[in-house]
């Protein structure tokens, strides 16, 4: 039958439900899809939709996030596309929107990332495993709140994304958002993920800068290089999917950030910066 939804940025898409045929245009959301248990529906997914891996390898590629391959996606006959604003070029969008039923998300905060996994249930007929999901990342994120207040963590915080040239984590971004319910307080006053020169370093004073694993891959390297631009500051490698990846995800970075939680509070200088 069909069914009418309305997605993220507000647009209206028909599709027949329950969708057989799904293809992804962004890791996390992938992630998702397969968390939902909706692994032989999803038939398409991105170069970089890396989990769960043992069930994407075996799904046709149908290009990177930023540089789909539409005569893949069009071969594949999906009855579904699901894609996100920020990751997705729009003109790859508009050209599919034209032939398939695509549905946006549109992502700041974790209100905005749990709102989108209930939206993808009911798209896939899978509402109660979404509830379930929603329901462990608003109580886990509940907690992380409360342990911030407890144990006193209140730091100004600059979250590197990016080398050559610097970029980070402005206000208005997802990763703000998360920065924030644990208890980090964002030294950026700009939106989205402004550009840094090196003389803007020493003005910012951070008590802690965290540098991401993507989408640059920094290393234990750079902690060096970080610590001579801000020498007062604490400098620690971090997991970016905890802190970006706006799915399923969310459920593993609950435990990820209370480690990092514990590590600000008693000093620790070791945090994992990948755990799986």
């Amino acid at each position: 039958m069909k069914k009418t939804f309305t997605d993220q940025l507000g647009d209206s898409i028909t599709l027949d439900f329950p969708p057989k045929k799904i293809i992804s245009l962004v890791p996390s959301q992938t992630e998702l899809l397969f968390d939902l248990g909706l692994n032989n529906e999803v038939v398409g997914v991105t170069k970089f939709c890396v989990h769960p891996e043992e069930k994407v390898q075996s799904k046709t590629k149908i290009g990177g996030t930023k540089k789909l391959d539409l005569q893949k996606i069009r071969s594949l006959k999906p009855d579904l596309i699901i894609g996100n604003k920020e990751e997705n070029e729009r003109a790859d969008i508009e050209a599919l929107q034209k032939e398939f039923p695509v549905w946006m998300s549109d992502i700041y905060t974790l209100d905005d990332a749990t709102n989108m996994i209930h939206h993808i249930g009911e798209l896939t007929d899978r509402s109660p495993e979404a509830a379930y999901l929603i329901h462990l990342i608003n109580a886990g994120f509940g907690d992380l709140q409360k342990l911030a207040l407890e144990r006193g963590i209140s730091q100004k915080v600059l979250y590197m994304i990016w080398k050559k040239p610097f970029m980070a984590a402005g206000r208005n971004t997802f990763i703000d958002d998360v920065l924030r319910r644990i208890g980090l307080e964002n030294v950026l006053s700009g939106t989205r993920y402004p550009k840094l020169e090196v003389e803007e370093f020493s003005g910012l004073k951070p008590d802690l800068v965290l540098l991401s694993s993507e989408p640059y891959p920094f290393k234990q390297k750079n902690i060096e290089e970080f610590k001579q631009l801000l020498p007062d500051s604490r400098v620690l490698i971090v997991d970016g999917e905890m802190f970006s990846w706006y799915g399923s995800r969310l459920v593993k970075a609950i435990g990820y950030l209370f480690e990092l939680q514990k590590q600000l509070s008693t000093g620790a200088h070791d945090l994992l910066a990948k755990k799986d």
